[in-house]
């Protein structure tokens, strides 16, 4: 079926409804894109009940893509038999959590339609089903064999000629999406190898893929790996303005859509706890032999009678498989409790030079002693020596003679006490790692709310800041204040011919012109798409035209080439001074804005300034 919509869709006299009539012959398909069209709606507007409406609504490229990826996950998800070692149903149980991760976070973004966003999630790693199927030896002994992925794309370049992500590059463009689209899913494993521009629609794109992958790696990951991922994701969030709430939330809903689509594809789906049950579960403790110390704890055994202390040492070495420290006396073993640190500490009472209640104290007295697990050897068994011994510190107790028995017994109390604390320091590690990037994601998130992404200047926000300093000042001090309105001329044609990524450059080398243009203590921001702002302080009417003339030759100046294509451009500026009944810095703002409409209206390219109710446009535009 997906075939068959491909083959109209390539026909230049194709229309919609011979599309319509083709999924409407396929009733698995007809029910999966009437879900997809009625998801997109959000729960507002009536349901779509009609493949033909459902159709033209979604549109033919993305009916198209998503067509293909459906007949793709019916004829691919039972293949594991093919000797390659793929995992079919995994993959597309991962696919399609991350096509409707896509669709959601595309709502959020609006960076593309997210139906599209749905098709580019569901055959984003395309690219490795196709190498498994065509090559299943081969790539099976890739799978066995590779470690992280860097080796596994050399490993595939290496034996097959093409790495998983240049294969579903080509796959992509087949099946006619955009390659505004195919560029960003391409490098969705590594946005930073895009090289995309900061703020630009394909670095958009791509930190979106790049999420929802991860939100999918969550979704299908293991309970032990499950901590890592939330990490991760809670970090990714903070960039694109999500905190744990709202990332929980969509995350949530992504996993309810997930179950659903699942259900209607015949994909594996398990069940999922919430975002913020992960994210609070404690961390998985590692695992304990029942009768036996798993891992082997470092012991220091304090013990001054020799037959006694090498008994107990081979208790604890061979048959606890413990590594074993010893000391004579409390002295001497405070001193190799600096060197080695142990986890547990073993020492008799009564010992020469210092005996065990002073050692325990001295330890305890210590940064490094106190979390030290500490079992005392004792003849005595008196409550008035106990409750003593407790609270000199100790943690617990073992009669003299030592009995294998109740040595065991203590041994894994104290492994029980340690591996908490292990995970305990663990968690704390992980807490401050994740309070320090919370802390850097804060000041970059206070920034970004102040900043264009794309030029690099303050933002609209920033500058309305500015322009209210300004005036202010003003205001005070009397000193002229003026207001520049710069708009790209033409830009939109710019964009139709040579492509967004080309209008990106041009917007950065004009916001570049400005700053240079500005002097030190001027504001220069970027209020609109294509529209610029500059606020000049202690600046007369004659001084801002000056300044603007000046900007409008160096732009006019500027050669910008890009990938071999040359592009020339220039700016309109409008310009207004504080005047006596402006009330308030808007007022200048609109006075900048009448002039700057009537510099495009005169012909762009030029300079006009406001003043006394009334637009004065330069004569001459010549560059």
């Amino acid at each position: 079926m997906g075939l068959a919509v491909l083959e109209i869709c390539r026909r230049d006299d194709a229309t919609l409804d011979e599309v319509a009539r083709v999924v409407q012959s396929d009733p698995a398909l007809s029910s999966r894109l009437l879900r997809l069209c009625n998801s997109a709606r959000g729960g507002g507007g009536r349901p779509i009940a009609s493949i033909r409406e459902a159709v033209l609504r979604l549109g033919m490229s993305t009916v198209r893509q998503v067509a293909i990826g459906f007949s793709l996950v019916d004829q691919y998800l039972e293949g594991s038999g093919n000797g390659s070692g793929f995992d079919y149903a995994a993959f597309w149980s991962h696919s399609l959590l991350m096509a409707v991760a896509c669709h959601e976070l595309g709502g959020l973004a609006r960076a593309a339609p997210a139906d599209e966003l749905f098709a580019c999630g569901l055959l984003a790693q395309i690219g490795s089903l196709v190498l498994a199927t065509a090559y299943p030896a081969d790539y099976g002994a890739i799978l066995t064999e590779q470690h992280g992925d860097e080796a596994l794309l050399a490993q595939e370049r290496d034996r097959l000629g093409a790495d998983h992500n240049e294969v579903t590059a080509a796959v992509l463009t087949d099946c006619g999406m955009p390659h505004a689209l195919v560029e960003p899913v391409s490098y969705h494993e590594r946005p930073e190898a895009a090289g995309f521009s900061q703020g630009s629609r394909p670095y958009q794109l791509v930190q979106l893929f790049f999420l929802a992958r991860r939100m999918a790696d969550l979704g299908r990951s293991p309970i032990a790996e499950r901590n890592g991922h939330i990490a991760e994701l809670m970090r990714l969030g903070g960039r694109t303005g999500l905190d744990a709430g709202a990332l929980g939330e969509v995350f949530d809903q992504v996993v309810r859509q997930w179950q659903e689509w699942a259900e209607l594809l015949k994909v594996p789906a398990a069940p999922l706890p919430s975002f913020d049950a992960m994210a609070n579960a404690p961390l998985p403790r590692p695992q304990q032999e029942a009768d036996s110390v798993a891992t082997r704890r470092r012991v220091l055994l304090v013990e001054d009678e020799p037959t006694s202390r090498l008994l107990t040492e081979a208790l604890l070495s061979h048959l606890l498989d413990c590594t074993v420290f010893t000391a004579e006396n409390g002295r001497d073993a405070l001193a190799v409790a600096v060197e080695v640190l142990p986890q547990i500490v073993i020492t008799d009472w009564l010992m020469p030079v210092m005996d065990g209640l002073e050692f325990c104290r001295a330890l305890r007295a210590t940064d490094w002693g106190q979390s030290m697990y500490v079992i005392m050897l004792t003849g005595a068994e008196t409550d008035e020596k106990l409750i003593q011994a407790f609270e000199a510190g100790f943690d617990d107790y073992i009669t003299k003679p030592v009995n294998m028995r109740a040595l065991g017994a203590r041994m894994r109390a104290a492994q029980h006490y340690t591996s908490l604390l292990a995970a305990w320091e663990n968690d704390r590690a992980q807490l401050k790692q994740f309070a320090a990037e919370l802390a850097v994601s804060n000041r970059r998130l206070e920034h970004a709310a102040m900043t264009d992404l794309l030029t690099g200047l303050p933002n609209r926000r920033a500058g309305m800041d500015a322009l209210q300093r300004f005036w202010s000042a003003s205001q005070r001090t009397g000193q002229p204040v003026a207001a520049l309105m710069i708009d790209v001329d033409h830009f939109k044609a710019i964009n139709d011919q040579h492509g967004h990524a080309i209008g990106d450059q041009v917007l950065q080398a004009v916001a570049q012109a400005i700053q240079a243009a500005a002097r030190k203590d001027d504001s220069v921001s970027r209020i609109g798409g294509e529209e610029f702002l500059l606020v000049c302080h202690d600046a007369d009417a004659r001084a801002a035209l000056l300044a603007a003339e000046r900007l409008r030759r160096m732009v006019r100046e500027l050669r910008i080439t890009v990938a071999n294509v040359q592009v020339q451009t220039s700016v309109s500026i409008g310009v207004a001074n504080r005047e006596n009944g402006m009330e308030e810095p808007d007022d200048m703002l609109r006075a900048a804005d009448k002039a700057l409409y009537a510099a495009k209206k005169a012909g762009r390219n030029r300079v006009c300034l406001f003043a006394g109710g009334r637009t004065h446009c330069a004569t001459s535009n010549a560059a």
